[in-house]
């Protein structure tokens, strides 16, 4: 699931992202694992985010068992449309994107 905000419309700050692994993914050493995978696929499209996009990046627990290639295709597809959302949206209001058992 992935969550987009514009917290500063006059896009003063660099675009920020987070992101939530709960106990339910997994034990400490699967969660590590899902979360340097997202962080590495937001790092990837960090340059596709525009200033002032808050994001989160929440783990499903799916996402344990898929693949880096099967999350990085949901993840970059569903970042890409909920960022597109909050851009739009020019506030702070949220978009939250479901990802059909993928984070």
């Amino acid at each position: 699931m992935i969550h987009a905000a514009m917290t500063d419309p006059e896009r003063r700050r660099a675009p920020r992202v987070g992101f939530v692994v709960s106990k339910a993914v997994g034990n400490a050493a699967v969660r590590n694992r899902v979360t340097r995978r997202l962080r590495a696929i937001a790092g990837a499209e960090l340059g596709g985010i525009p200033p002032g996009v808050d994001v989160v990046m929440r783990a499903l627990p799916g996402a344990a068992g898929a693949s880096f290639a099967d999350m990085e295709g949901e993840a970059t597809r569903l970042l890409g449309r909920s960022v597109r959302a909050a851009a739009r949206a020019g506030t702070g209001s949220a978009t939250p994107i479901p990802a059909g058992g993928m984070p």
